[in-house]
């Protein structure tokens, strides 16, 4: 993912989650993917599709359960 392209998507999420603590960044040796972050604390990865000339990005996040006791 190219400099602009991570600009869209992270104001893209920014709006849809009315949080501008969302940054999104370039992974190092991955073209493919970008790191979410919100503040300092790494929250996902951000992944392009570009399969049959329909081009998305999926968002995967993992929920450890210790980060759910947290919550409680």
């Amino acid at each position: 993912m190219d400099v602009q392209e991570i600009r869209k998507v992270e104001s893209f999420l920014k709006r849809r989650f009315q949080l501008p603590a969302i940054k999104v960044r370039a992974r190092p040796q991955k073209k493919d993917s970008a790191e979410v972050f919100i503040g300092d604390e790494f929250i996902g990865v951000l992944f392009r599709d570009d399969e049959d000339g329909e081009l998305s990005y999926n968002f995967t996040m993992a929920i450890l359960d210790i980060d759910l006791e947290e919550g409680a």
